[in-house]
């Protein structure tokens, strides 16, 4: 498969670092494709967990995936403002199956009011023991909380507003094409 193209739609799949599958997001569209990076939004997207109970996305939410960093950034866009859900991931790879990425259990959330918090802390070291995290592994996820930190400082790339409003437009354009 080519790389998918705007307004083409997505699977995405969240692993385990044991190789299990641990969240499936059935129909994302694709906004932007670079050399780097996927921008995509979901709304109202069935989400699939591992033990099988499903849900469906309630707000629209703008979605970034990098080939570098590791992490992966959620902008919830709601009535309050715009929440964000940072997850600590691997770099996203793309098949004919999905944009998959292997889930690092640490995230960071960010509420409309700017106040952060690091959560999933004791997971992450339940994980690293049982799962086997390598020492290179949990210092990268360290170093990408500090770069995931100081994006969201300097209100970089998604965490700037004018990026969701920019994103969500282009959506809604594209969502008004295909009905």
């Amino acid at each position: 498969m080519g790389v998918p193209k705007e307004g083409e739609f997505i699977t995405i799949q969240s692993y385990k670092h044991d190789g299990k599958l641990h969240r499936v997001w059935r129909d994302t569209m694709v906004l932007k494709t670079s050399e780097h990076s996927l921008i995509g939004v979901n709304d109202h997207t069935l989400v699939t967990e591992s033990d099988g109970r499903r849900w469906v996305t309630r707000e629209p939410a703008i979605v970034y995936f990098h080939e570098k960093f590791w992490f992966n950034i959620i902008a919830m866009i709601r009535d309050n403002g715009v929440s964000y859900y940072c997850n600590l991931a691997s770099p996203f790879v793309l098949d004919a199956e999905a944009l998959k990425y292997i889930d690092y259990d640490l995230d960071i959330k960010i509420f409309p009011d700017g106040e952060k918090k690091l959560l999933d802390v004791d997971e992450y070291e339940m994980h690293r023991q049982q799962m086997g995290y390598s020492a290179e592994i949990d210092y990268i996820l360290k170093e990408n909380v500090k770069e995931l930190v100081e994006w969201i400082n300097e209100g970089k790339g998604p965490f700037s507003e004018a990026y969701v409003k920019l994103w969500y437009e282009r959506y809604k354009q594209l969502s008004r094409k295909s009905s």
